[in-house]
């Protein structure tokens, strides 16, 4: 059985982008290096704070379709609810996390 994800990414001054996808670790790489022209790549929207899973592509889609018709508020509270502080939650997934300060690693 495929899994769908509605996902919400953020920038670092919290400009939000809601999207749907079958491969969020793929959706979510692309936005990370910004491979896609267009509203993620321009407003720097790399931070995924945000995601829920479903089992139907019709439930994932009609669930995108509400969080974008919510006034921003609202999708603030529902990240917050389970990420108040914004972190990053694929920041693991693709190796050291990209806004680590090289200057600031251990050296031994």
């Amino acid at each position: 059985m495929r899994t769908y994800y509605v996902y919400i990414m953020a920038s670092r001054s919290r400009v939000l982008y809601t999207g749907v996808t079958n491969d969020l670790a793929r959706r979510v790489d692309e936005h990370k290096r910004s491979l896609t022209p267009g509203f993620t790549s321009r407003y720097h929207v790399t931070r995924l704070v945000h995601f829920e899973e479903f089992g139907d592509v019709r439930d994932a889609i009609a669930r995108e379709k509400q969080l974008k018709g919510c006034v921003r508020a609202r999708k603030v509270r529902l990240i917050e609810q389970q990420n108040p502080t914004w972190e990053d939650l694929a920041g693991t997934w693709f190796g050291a996390p990209r806004t680590q300060d090289p200057s600031r690693q251990r050296r031994e």
